[in-house]
């Protein structure tokens, strides 16, 4: 399905993109915060400070796609000093594999994912990604 048709996920929501941009440059959690590609930004990628990892983990990103259809996609990964990964991902659009809303689990965010519902603001949805990857975070340390 192309993006530009009526079911499609529409185009990227450079003002919510934004907005999320400054929330997370307000936290101290992320080293860089970055629109990419530069150019014709579609994709905002957060990279998190990897002092709150443990040594094992070279880089941990959010990558943010927002639309104006309000659909999105939240794609959090580990990338390990030894070459694995760790990623899941919310996301919210039309496909072929589950209902509209739905989240691909860790630790390789397979698809099938698990239906689930999210909250219509970005705000919430954002809340609710950062929340879990929290919840993430601190599981090393426990």
């Amino acid at each position: 399905m192309r993006e530009d048709e009526p079911n499609g996920t529409g185009g990227i929501d450079s003002d919510v993109l934004e907005r999320i941009g400054r929330r997370l440059r307000g936290s101290a959690r992320f080293s860089t915060v970055e629109y990419r590609p530069s150019y014709a930004p579609n994709a905002l990628v957060a990279d998190f400070d990897t002092r709150y990892f443990p040594a094992a983990v070279a880089r941990a990103s959010l990558r943010v796609r927002w639309f104006v259809t309000d659909d999105f996609s939240a794609h959090y990964l580990e990338q390990y000093r030894d070459g694995g990964s760790w990623e899941c991902r919310w996301d919210r659009h039309p496909n072929s594999h589950n209902d509209r809303e739905h989240f691909h689990p860790p630790p390789d965010a397979a698809t099938p994912g698990e239906d689930t519902a999210f909250a219509r603001d970005w705000r919430d949805v954002i809340s609710r990604v950062l929340s879990e990857l929290s919840e993430r975070i601190q599981s090393f340390w426990e």
